[in-house]
């Protein structure tokens, strides 16, 4: 089995944090976000710590119960890719002929 990189277990405690810290504001209990989200009361426990073994799905039904929009779909939006967008360039032609007319 693979281990979980330093970063991402770090940016999934902060995301984990973040989201308890964002229930709490709301006065919501983890049993409330639960049902909202669809998922166990256990599950929320381990996105709250940021288990990286919980699904993507899990963590994006418990934004949506709090009511945090749905801003984290963008994150991988092509437009934003640079890194893919200079590959890219690079592997244009130099040049572009016309195609043949038979």
């Amino acid at each position: 089995m693979r281990k979980t990189s330093i970063t991402v277990r770090r940016g999934l405690r902060k995301l984990g944090d973040d989201l308890r810290k964002a229930r709490i504001r709301r006065k919501l209990t983890m049993t409330v976000v639960a049902e909202r989200a669809g998922i166990s009361r256990e599950t929320l426990s381990k996105i709250q710590k940021g288990n990286p073994k919980v699904s993507m799905g899990a963590y994006a039904m418990v934004m949506q119960a709090l009511g945090m929009g749905t801003e984290w779909m963008d994150f991988a939006d092509i437009k934003n890719d640079i890194y893919g967008q200079i590959i890219e360039d690079e592997n244009l032609p130099k040049r572009v002929r016309p195609p043949k007319i038979e």
